[in-house]
């Protein structure tokens, strides 16, 4: 009968143990496992009496604020699902007043977050010690791996926040470790400073007004970068153009690239984006003028901004040929600067312009101290000087759209050609002596 007995309790404790999981969970691993399952898998299972709740909602506002900044909250809630975890939470005056600005501006910054994140996981560690275990060992592992030595003093609201998976104490000071203190030094050193260093006065095209873009260092004993024949081509600084004209010279100079390089001036320059626009859209002026200084003409555009341009009337626009014909009174077969026709003007008091446009000619004279085009109410102002100049094409900057001086005959003033006009006899006198 024992033997019976026996045999049955011996087969129902092999069915026991053949039922068991072959790797059984921990206890609070399997507790997390199925909160975690019943919020849907997106949460650890903090519930309302946990200790990271009672941190956001307590009067430490300021650590609560960097926790949210540093994006620690999920990591924390890990943490809490494996441990009972101590915070040293420093009062909201240790972290407004007594750190330094400079220091609370380096952690706010977006590229400094490992810092916070540091700084912050310092001030937690991962067992639940009260004041007095607090204040009797030498140090204690925190949530950065490093030891933390709590200041003498510094403890003053100890055990302020009791909850069943940590412990919340008050300290009067920021904790801050050694390695953000050496990120910080880093930081404020020069060695760190992403600046450009100090080299001399930057090197100026005097026809482009450009920086020059240094060319790289050569070794020793290396060929030249540039062909001898490349070198010895004639250009605008070693020898004068060549003589102008369809098919003479060699197109040393890339009149195309110039006069792209000119428009897109204009357009960052601003306010002259219309004449741009007729220039590369509405005529093939850029592609002329692109060819004149390629055959080694040099011009000087006065360009009007874009108000004078919008004074002009579709009349003027419509009829063809037209806004080239406006283009070409605009523009002088001769290179001057803004200095050169000033001087001049202030020398002879009025100069003459040849211009595309012959056989007519734009008057130039000195007034209100600048340079004047034209008199009356066609007149215009060199409003922006030296927009663009690179020893072949200059670009003045005028308030006004130049007209020759004919276009400016009022039509009632016209006589018709039947109609001639009355001969005036004037009387001569005669001078003594």
């Amino acid at each position: 009968m024992d033997c019976h007995i026996y045999g049955v309790a011996f087969l129902l404790l092999l069915c026991r143990t053949s039922a068991l999981p072959d790797n059984p969970l921990p206890r609070t691993t399997l507790s997390s496992t199925t909160a975690g399952t019943s919020s849907s898998g997106t949460s650890t299972g903090i519930n309302s009496n946990s200790v990271l709740v009672a941190l956001l909602d307590s009067h430490y506002t300021e650590l609560a604020e960097l926790v949210e900044k540093a994006f620690l909250l999920q990591t924390l809630e890990d943490v809490i699902g494996h441990h009972n975890i101590t915070i040293l939470a420093p009062r909201n005056e240790a972290i407004d007043r007594l750190v330094d600005p400079e220091f609370k501006q380096f952690l706010l910054e977006p590229r400094n977050l490992p810092s916070l994140q540091s700084i912050l996981l310092y001030h937690i560690i991962p067992s639940r010690l009260h004041s007095r275990t607090l204040s009797q060992q030498a140090s204690h592992l925190t949530l950065t791996g490093e030891q933390l030595q709590l200041p003498v003093g510094s403890l003053s609201d100890p055990n302020v926040i009791l909850r069943p998976d940590g412990v919340i104490h008050g300290i009067n000071q920021l904790l801050i470790p050694r390695s953000v203190q050496q990120d910080y030094n880093r930081h404020r050193s020069l060695a760190d400073i992403s600046a450009v260093l100090p080299t001399g006065a930057p090197d100026v095209d005097p026809r482009t007004h450009r920086l020059k873009k240094l060319a790289p260092p050569v070794p020793l004993g290396a060929p030249p970068v540039l062909p001898i024949y490349v070198a010895m081509a004639p250009g605008p600084n070693l020898s004068p153009a060549p003589a102008p004209g369809p098919g003479s010279g060699k197109h040393h100079f890339d009149g195309h690239n110039q006069v792209k390089d000119f428009i897109q001036t204009l357009l960052l320059y601003g306010g002259y984006n219309e004449l741009a626009d007729i220039l590369v859209n509405l005529t093939s002026l850029a592609t002329e003028m692109g060819r004149l200084v390629s055959e080694g003409y040099v011009l000087t555009v006065l360009a009007p901004n874009d108000e004078a341009m919008a004074k002009l009337t579709t009349d003027q626009l419509s009829e063809p040929g037209a806004p080239e014909q406006i283009m070409y009174y605009h523009m002088i077969p001769e290179y001057q600067t803004e200095e050169s026709m000033y001087n001049a003007v202030r020398r002879f008091g009025k100069i003459k312009y040849d211009t595309l446009r012959l056989p007519h000619k734009v008057v130039a004279k000195e007034a209100d101290g600048s340079v004047k085009f034209r008199s009356g109410e066609g007149s215009a102002y060199l409003f922006d000087p030296d927009i663009y100049t690179d020893g072949r094409i200059s670009v003045q900057g005028i308030d006004a759209v130049l007209f020759p001086l004919e276009e400016n005959v009022p039509a009632a003033e016209v006589m018709p050609a039947d109609k001639k006009p009355s001969t005036v006899t004037r009387h001569t006198k005669l001078r003594r002596g």
